[in-house]
């Protein structure tokens, strides 16, 4: 690569990351104010801001983002409790307007809301919106001062959570006894009421809300901006032009690669060091809980339908929602950069061809501290949502209520330990193939680059705690999960990918180098900034919204790139006898490409756009993208990366192709069609609903808990049993793979043994 090149991308990432700081500190200094006194008119005092943060320190204890959601983000089986508070106040401020006393305008009813005539209509909901939209908040005093609609609504929302988070209820997955307190239950209700009213009430001089009128709600004027109408146009025109642009370039990049013709090499029989041969428990232990995980998706699916109970047996109180959809998304990430971990081991001798001193040891020291931290953080997140670890400090090895970084404090500062130690036996083992690699900016160095990101975005979910303002948490927290997940592992096995085809003989060292430098520039190009369209209706200033659109427009462009990469890796496998050994790992990076295509791109696009995210967020369209695009692309890329591992570290006799068939087969199959026959026409039909009523009625028991979402929950089985069954033989695979490999290398010792017995 160039010197121009790489001073493009390291411009490139130093101005993406540039914007997006710039981003966070604007979200920070224009957040949704949080009083320290809200009052009613007469002055008597409804709550504190310390009653706000003792809500938001329970809710997120308790599982937060995996029971209900918050402005859009977490759970879809329980509210959306922003825009149910939200639509609650809606409805008292709507009696009052109908005539009712303010003792009774709390009971108000959506039926009887719809019962008045049009002109009535009209005039209660013109009237509702003018009252909530009105802020009220004296920055001066920290007070704000309640409407008679909110000062009304407020009793009866503490005692409708008081009773629900006590008696529990199953049309939305809560078990009995869920918040016994009382005191506890009014907290978490005072923090309910302010995420409503920051997303009901007018910006300071602006005529939209804190959240750019998010959730959709007529009653209470909330509708969509223009602006987000606008982004979304231009986002569409983005995606046209930037996909021109990229395969323009693609094929000018492949053009200059046929000095070098690919050929696969012959698979030698392989003989790892025995840091290599350490990786592969770490695989064993990746598809155990991958299998887990996998299950644990089923059991989550199910409470849709049959509520805190599992074929008639009751498992709410032993095994609530919220545990069993922390520990199905926890499971994910833990797996799947277990296999992404053992791979840099595999790699990092490969590289070099230098075995440290003590390296095995050491792999084996890591494995045993990643189980324990894996084992660590999900008991403490099933304690924190049994209610044990919700005082002040639970958080430290409870749960810390955010989706995909569940896990307690304690076990996040000891996974951050576990992979530094990774990086340090990943630059031990390189370190002598850098210092041969003159080019600093070669593919060694690359390696050791990318490997660097793993534990330095992965720490960036240590700047918040449970106590911080959830709009600038929720800034942090994508960090994590956007950029460590889906830009910066993407570089890693971008890397990693372009040393094992390189050594399989697929392509030569100067493609590879060439080809991964413009695969990082699009990825960090457009991903860094495009962190931004998580964060359209989270108390975001609104030019957040314009970044977030047009760069995750961007995002989709390299995807649109992997038509190409499907038909380059089947041509590969099926290029000859030197390809067989290699068929299914590539056939496994087939599926990558596919479902990057498909279920980041396609499925991506299908609710980034604000408009669209406008109506969807919060809604069943969103796991129809997550389940796309976290195992279909970096799910199959773990297996992936682990069958090309493995490849190179098992006997040849150890190997079954038929296992591999069975399992790729079974996981594609499996996973298309819970997309197709149940996420999508769930999506679809809330997403409907949620265009029609809003939010707040998309998301009630009754609309989750219709024929038509049981119907197509009830259809989840068959896909589900057919991913299973490929997960299982996965599982087989691994374990014969290993325990044959052992059984021949003992062998081989044995005879050994015996041919030097024999010639003494």
């Amino acid at each position: 690569m160039s010197h121009k090149g790489r001073a493009i991308l390291l411009f490139t990432i130093v101005a993406a990351f540039s914007v997006l700081i710039f981003g966070g500190a604007k979200i920070n200094e224009h957040k949704p104010p949080i009083p320290d006194r809200v009052v009613t008119s007469t002055g008597e005092v409804v709550m504190t801001g310390e009653d706000i943060h003792q809500g938001q320190l329970q809710y997120l204890s308790r599982g937060g983002q995996q029971t209900g959601s918050i402005w859009g983000h977490g759970a879809y089986l329980a509210p959306d409790w922003s825009a149910d508070a939200l639509h609650r106040t809606g409805l008292a401020a709507a009696g009052l307007a109908a005539g009712r006393a303010p003792a009774d305008a709390a009971a108000f009813t959506q039926g009887e809301l719809e019962a008045l005539p049009a002109g009535e209509r009209g005039r209660v909901d013109a009237e509702v919106a003018a009252e909530l939209r009105q802020n009220r908040y004296d920055a001066a005093t920290g007070t704000l001062t309640l409407s008679p609609g909110q000062a009304a609504a407020f009793p009866a929302l503490v005692a409708y959570y008081t009773k629900l988070f006590g008696e529990g209820s199953d049309a939305m997955s809560i078990p009995k006894g869920f918040v016994a307190d009382p005191k506890d239950a009014r907290a978490i209700t005072a923090f309910f009421f302010w995420t409503a009213w920051s997303a009901g009430t007018n910006r300071p001089g602006e005529t939209f809300s804190y959240t750019a009128n998010f959730p959709y709600d007529p009653l209470v004027g909330n509708r969509p901006l223009p602006s987000s109408l606008v982004w979304s146009i231009v986002s569409v025109v983005l995606l046209i032009l930037g996909t021109f642009a990229a395969i323009y370039f693609y094929l000018r990049l492949r053009g200059r690669d046929h000095e070098e013709p690919a050929k696969l090499a012959p698979l030698a029989e392989p003989n790892p060091t025995p840091s290599q041969r350490a990786a592969l428990p770490y695989f064993l232990v990746a598809i155990v809980l991958f299998i887990l995980q996998a299950a644990l998706g089923s059991v989550t699916g199910h409470f849709a339908v049959e509520g805190n109970k599992l074929f008639g047996i009751e498992i709410g109180q032993l095994l609530p929602y919220a545990a069993t959809r922390g520990w199905h998304l926890q499971l994910a990430v833990f797996w799947i950069a277990t296999c992404w971990l053992a791979t840099g081991l595999f790699i990092g001798p490969a590289v070099s061809g230098h075995e440290p001193k003590g390296q095995k040891a050491l792999v084996y020291t890591l494995l045993g501290a990643l189980v324990v931290v894996v084992v660590g953080a999900l008991a403490g997140t099933y304690f924190g949502v049994r209610g044990k670890l919700s005082g002040p400090n639970g958080w430290l090895i409870g749960h810390q209520g955010y989706e995909y970084i569940e896990l307690g404090r304690v076990w996040q500062l000891a996974l951050i330990g576990g992979m530094l130690l990774w990086l340090a036996l990943v630059y031990r083992a390189v370190k002598p193939a850098l210092a041969a690699e003159k080019d600093k900016g070669g593919l060694t160095h690359l390696l050791l680059y990318a490997s660097v990101t793993i534990p330095l975005f992965y720490s960036v979910g240590l700047f918040y705690t449970p106590g911080t303002h959830i709009a600038v948490a929720d800034y942090w927290r994508w960090w994590v999960v956007h950029l460590w997940v889906e830009n910066f592992f993407e570089v890693f096995a971008t890397v990693a990918l372009a040393f094992i085809l390189a050594r399989i003989g697929a392509v030569g060292q100067k493609s590879a180098l060439r080809a991964t430098y413009f695969s990082i520039l699009l990825y960090l190009g457009s991903g860094i900034i495009g962190t931004f369209h998580h964060l359209y209706f989270t108390g975001s200033p609104l030019f957040i919204t314009a970044l977030g659109a047009t760069f995750s427009a961007l995002e989709i462009v390299p995807l649109t790139l992997l038509g190409f990469e499907v038909y380059e890796n089947l041509k590969l496998a099926r290029s000859g006898p030197n390809a067989q050994p290699w068929k299914w790992p590539l056939y496994f990076f087939v599926a990558v490409a596919f479902w990057n295509a498909v279920g980041a791109g396609v499925l991506g696009f299908l609710i980034n756009p604000p408009i669209v995210l406008y109506y969807a967020q919060g809604l069943n369209t969103t796991p129809i993208h997550s389940h796309g695009a976290l195992f279909g692309v970096y799910g199959f890329l773990a297996i992936a990366l682990m069958l090309f591992s493995m490849r190179n570290i098992v006997r040849k006799d150890a190997w079954n192709d038929g296992l591999l068939k069975g399992a790729f087969w079974g996981l594609n199959g499996g996973l298309a069609g819970m997309i197709v026959f149940s996420l999508l026409p769930a999506g679809i039909y809330q997403f409907a609903i949620g265009i029609e009523k809003g939010l707040w009625y998309a998301r009630s028991p009754e609309v989750t808990g219709s024929a038509f979402i049981h119907a197509v929950t009830w259809a989840r089985v068959v896909p589900d049993v057919v991913f299973l069954g490929g997960a299982v033989l996965l599982l087989t695979f691994v374990v014969r793979a290993i325990a044959k490999d052992a059984a021949l290398r003992r062998a081989d010792a044995a005879g050994e043994r015996a041919a030097v017995r024999r010639a003494a």
